[in-house]
């Protein structure tokens, strides 16, 4: 996967995915694969939120929000599951968690098979543009601050104040 981009990070993931998933096997709660995924993370000293918030814009309106089971690097989500089967529906909500939060890639992991699943997705609509959503809270006026911006930044409007 290195031909990739960011296939180096996505190659760790995946590579931590199967050592979870080669010591506890299928059959188990989501939680308990993204307890174990975390921890293999740590010892690989990657740099990752788990559970990160991520608002959901509608016509310029915050209309809610929804976690991603993790960020890698503020680049890279990756969503669990922990089913018999992966759906269309399941692939379709991961890309478009990467259309909504403007991340270029995504992971899609299940754990609930006998063998591990695992799909890796391309955002077409990724904008390098758009602020990213940074894990450290940045001002919008002054970069190097370290204080929660004063309006929220909108991921598809920047400029927006909603």
């Amino acid at each position: 996967m290195g031909d990739f981009k960011y296939g180096e990070i996505t190659e760790k993931i995946i590579g931590a995915a199967f050592r979870v998933h080669g010591t506890l096997g299928n059959g188990f709660q989501e939680v308990i694969y993204q307890r174990a995924l975390e921890l293999e993370l740590k010892n690989m000293h990657m740099d990752f939120v788990r559970e990160f918030e991520m608002p959901i814009y509608y016509m310029d309106q915050h209309i809610g929000t929804r976690r991603v089971d993790f960020l890698i690097a503020d680049k890279i989500s990756v969503e669990l599951k922990a089913i018999i089967k992966l759906e269309d529906v399941h692939i379709a909500q991961a890309i478009n968690y990467l259309e909504a939060y403007n991340l270029e890639i995504g992971l899609l992991i299940n754990f609930g098979s006998k063998r591990l699943e695992f799909h890796r997705f391309t955002n077409k609509k990724f904008n390098p543009q758009i602020i990213q959503h940074p894990t450290t809270p940045i001002h919008p006026m002054n970069p190097s601050s370290d204080k929660h911006p004063t309006t929220p930044i909108h991921p598809i409007n920047p400029g927006s104040d909603k």
